[in-house]
């Protein structure tokens, strides 16, 4: 009988251990979305995007001029220029292609760099909220099918904690 009481509640201990845990949630992307970083971020990326779409419109234009000017003349000309013309317009457009490439992960990058320090911030007031308040765990909210209604949000807490309404 002895037995059997104690196998019993060596099984109610972790059920036990577990009530005490508090939970709660928060959604990041909300508290991104109305961080003033975020604005200064996007408008910074904004300009830095432009610079390099820029760039490849003056290649375009540079390709689109030089095939315009290639079939204006290419009945006039030797197969020797033909090809040769026609190896520049390849080039060109080869050029356009890496670069292309290369401004793709460059953006990557600079996002990236612009959001890490947001994201970083988003974590530390996570982690004081957290802590001030005896949350085990915090989840991101979405990512779990059902939240409880006695569930915490701690989303305004976050946001509170970075001086955001």
């Amino acid at each position: 009988m002895l037995k059997k009481i104690v196998l019993a509640a060596l099984f109610c201990l972790p059920l036990g251990m577990l009530a005490q845990d508090k939970i709660a949630y928060v959604n990041t992307q909300d508290v991104y979305k109305v961080m003033p970083e975020t604005g200064i971020a996007e408008s910074e990326f904004v300009k830095f995007r432009q610079s390099f779409e820029n760039d490849l419109r003056r290649m375009e234009d540079e390709y689109n001029k030089k095939m315009a000017e290639f079939q204006q003349q290419s009945d006039s000309l030797p197969q020797t220029i033909k090809v040769r013309r026609m190896q520049e317009l390849q080039d060109i457009r080869e050029r356009s292609q890496t670069y292309l490439e290369q401004m793709q992960q460059e953006m990557e990058k600079k996002q990236n760099d612009l959001n890490m320090p947001i994201i970083q911030k988003i974590r530390d007031a996570i982690k004081a909220v957290s802590t001030e308040n005896g949350y085990t765990y915090v989840l991101e909210e979405g990512y779990f099918l059902y939240v409880a209604p006695n569930a915490i949000n701690a989303t305004p807490l976050v946001k509170a904690k970075l001086g955001i309404k």
